[in-house]
């Protein structure tokens, strides 16, 4: 079946964007400089704000799903159609509580992943079937799709030197074979849904002007620089709200 994403993504005002990536590839820091940039880049309409979320967590109901998800207790650590089911509720209640209604006011929302990293981890690495990821989907988004969707494309072999002394997660430790489907499984989500590769083997700067002129030329002629390597990660758990568009 196709997984190609279509070209309109929902009806609401407001812009979902989606930075998406095997660990390691820089999303957290991308994802901080954006949050810096947007808001003074011309992009935003009038009065729109900018939201920052992730996948697991971006709700109360998802924080306590990704501590299950990423540091379960052994015993509880669930199978690979659990661990898809319970991302799949995760999601659900994002886009109902978070997403959805900060599109319908008109704000941006900024996410660090969405559904392609279920088809990446769960499907190609996992090796559940995607048609049922792809069903799944669609009652989790209820048609929900990312306006923009940002793929950070890092070798394997990279993303394993970056992680380097950093504990993983129940997800990471899954192997060297199954995060190597994984980085496939991205690279062929992106072919088929059309998204913007950007190389994540480059220093930090050059990716950050990479999206911001990605995200010019998707949305508009914007005036603002790429900004500096001064940024710190997102807060563990939080939603973020930040600036008034020009």
């Amino acid at each position: 079946m196709s997984l190609a994403e279509p070209a309109a993504s929902h009806p609401l005002p407001g812009r979902f964007l989606v930075l998406e990536g095997i660990d390691g590839c820089g999303k957290t820091t991308q994802l901080e400089a954006l949050r810096q940039w947007l808001p003074a880049s011309g992009l935003l309409p009038a009065g729109a704000q900018l939201l920052v979320s992730r996948e697991p967590g971006g709700t109360a109901l998802g924080q306590a799903l990704r501590g299950l998800l990423l540091h379960p207790p052994e015993a509880a650590a669930p199978c690979p159609t659990a661990e898809l089911l319970l991302y799949a509720a995760d999601r659900a209640q994002h886009v109902e509580a978070t997403i959805r209604p900060a599109l319908a006011a008109g704000h941006w929302v900024l996410c660090d992943r969405f559904a392609g990293s279920t088809a990446a981890y769960q499907g190609y690495g996992r090796g559940l079937s995607l048609a049922l990821i792809a069903q799944l989907e669609a009652i989790a988004t209820a048609g929900l799709r990312a306006d923009l969707t940002l793929w950070l494309d890092l070798p394997l072999a990279l993303s394993l030197q970056r992680r380097q002394g950093r504990a993983a997660d129940r997800i990471e430790a899954s192997g060297e074979a199954f995060l190597a489907r994984v980085a496939a499984g991205f690279g062929q989500l992106a072919a088929q849904r059309g998204w913007p590769r950007l190389d994540a083997s480059l220093p930090a700067l050059e990716v950050t002007a990479a999206c911001c002129s990605l995200l010019e030329a998707r949305f508009g002629c914007g005036g603002s620089d790429p900004v500096s390597p001064s940024w710190g990660p997102v807060a563990e758990g939080t939603s973020v709200l930040t600036g008034d568009g020009a």
